[in-house]
């Protein structure tokens, strides 16, 4: 799980009570990040050696794996041979893992915790908490932390988004006395739980809306468009992928992938970029285009699309992107974002996307061949307003579903911000002070910097835990 939260929601220093120059609870010290554990990085096993990956006992954790506060199990996993032969380095259990390089991190941190020994992709970092940090609390701790690593730690001049991991490592943490973090992560836990319940609530009256438009919208294809063009024979322009670009502060305006998202492209989501001889002209877009996704690690969400709207500025979009432009003396803008979210326009999309490490993918030639139902331009206009005018029926349902999950949202953000200023559960005078767990981690990490380090025997190893069920 990752959180959105806004600024005032303890995302970042000063915000914080108790951060900045601020006062600190009763108990709580300051550390950075990267005292709080011993950091490990990833590696992918040659895909040349098959040993490597075959008859696999070892989890290898990627960015596709994560989502879930706890990780359950892992998609891929690697011979034992791999950790004497290849890059990977097994973590040990009870480990937070952060995904460090991935276009998600254009809007956000994912963050696990991973209860059994895992290895990771390169992509990938994890920080094995030392003695007197819980691992629960300190996947807490850094997700409380979201807004500030994304908007502090990001590199730079990058095509594909990335964490300086030196800067994530410094970013400020509070933290409060041992005891005190296991109360913290048993109330967040039980609140949370809450709050799921109340989301799936939400989320089924979400799919029961989204199928009721379904229903609406294949009614009345079903009576007019009863015949089927390829949606390259209805485009004023060939299909063109956007471009990537690095950031640059103040650069020309490229599209994030996020901006795709519901009906409407949201053209204010975006950065500035870094186009260096590039003629950033050639890859503008114009009220009435359709953008589509071009890969999504959710088959669900690959090949989606959405209309731009009227635009105040120039703004062009990225090679995640195909850009659609339609002949409209062919068909309207309006009818094809309409018949793009039906089941045979979907069901196409799904059945030839492509999957490569987890990501399915479609291209220009998939989404040529894609047959749109069709009839005349005439038809279509009346097809979009009697659908719009039946789901106006239901518009206020939809609306107060949306506030609910926004509320939602809210919640988990003021339940952080409780949590890790001190006012989530009491401070126990009797509890060690964290000041004094932090010294002594500090003297046993100078004390093992002059030990030589000795690398352990191998234990025989079963079946992964996570694979099957949870260690208790």
């Amino acid at each position: 799980m990752t959180l959105g939260l806004g600024a005032d929601s303890g995302g970042g220093r000063d915000g914080l009570p108790g951060g900045g120059a601020g006062e600190l609870p009763q108990g709580w010290a300051r550390a950075k990040l990267g005292e709080l554990g011993e950091w490990y990085g990833g590696g992918t096993p040659s895909k040349k050696r098959p040993e490597f990956w075959t008859d696999g006992t070892i989890p290898w954790l990627s960015p596709k794996d994560m989502g879930p506060d706890v990780l359950v199990a892992t998609q891929d996993l690697i011979h034992e041979c791999a950790l004497d032969e290849s890059p990977v380095k097994l973590v040990p259990a009870k480990s937070v893992a952060i995904v460090v390089r991935s276009g998600i991190l254009e809007r956000k941190v994912p963050i696990t915790y991973v209860p059994f020994e895992v290895t990771l992709n390169q992509d990938m970092k994890a920080v094995a908490p030392h003695v007197g940090i819980d691992g629960r609390w300190l996947a807490w701790a850094i997700r409380v932390q979201e807004q500030y690593v994304l908007e502090n730690c990001r590199k730079q001049g990058t095509t594909v988004a990335s964490l300086e991991v030196p800067w994530l490592m410094d970013t400020e943490i509070l933290v409060p006395p041992f005891a005190e973090q296991h109360r913290i992560v048993a109330e967040i836990e039980q609140q949370i739980s809450h709050i799921e319940a109340g989301e799936v609530a939400a989320d089924q009256a979400t799919q029961t809306i989204l199928e009721l438009d379904a229903a609406v919208l294949e009614s009345s294809l079903n009576r007019t468009a009863r015949s089927s063009r390829a949606l390259r024979t209805l485009i004023s322009q060939p299909l063109t992928n956007g471009k990537s670009v690095p950031t640059l502060d103040g650069g020309f305006p490229v599209l994030r992938l996020n901006s795709v998202h519901g009906r409407t492209v949201d053209t204010s989501i975006k950065k500035g970029g870094d186009w260096g001889s590039i003629d950033p002209r050639s890859y503008l877009i114009s009220e009435g285009d359709f953008l589509v996704i071009r890969g999504n690690g959710t088959l669900a969400l690959v090949g989606r699309g959405a209309l731009v709207p009227t635009l105040s500025e120039s703004v062009a979009y990225p090679d995640t992107l195909i850009r659609v432009r339609v002949n409209k003396e062919l068909t309207t803008p309006a009818y094809l974002d309409l018949v793009w979210n039906s089941r045979k326009v979907r069901q196409q999309i799904e059945s030839q996307a492509r999957t490569t490490a987890g990501i399915y993918k479609i291209n220009q030639a998939i989404l040529g061949d894609i047959e749109i139902p069709y009839t005349s331009p005439s038809d279509q206009e009346l097809i979009v307003e009697e659908v719009r005018r039946v789901q106006s029926a239901y518009a206020p349902l939809a609306d107060e579903v949306k506030r609910i999950r926004s509320a939602s949202a809210e919640l988990r953000a003021a339940l952080l911000n409780a949590a890790f200023t001190g006012a989530l559960v009491p401070q126990d005078p009797t509890d060690e002070p964290a000041s004094v767990l932090l010294d002594r981690i500090r003297a046993e990490r100078a004390t093992a910097k002059k030990a030589p380090r000795k690398r352990a025997p191998r234990k025989p190893r079963s079946a992964p835990p996570g694979q099957e069920e949870l260690p208790q």
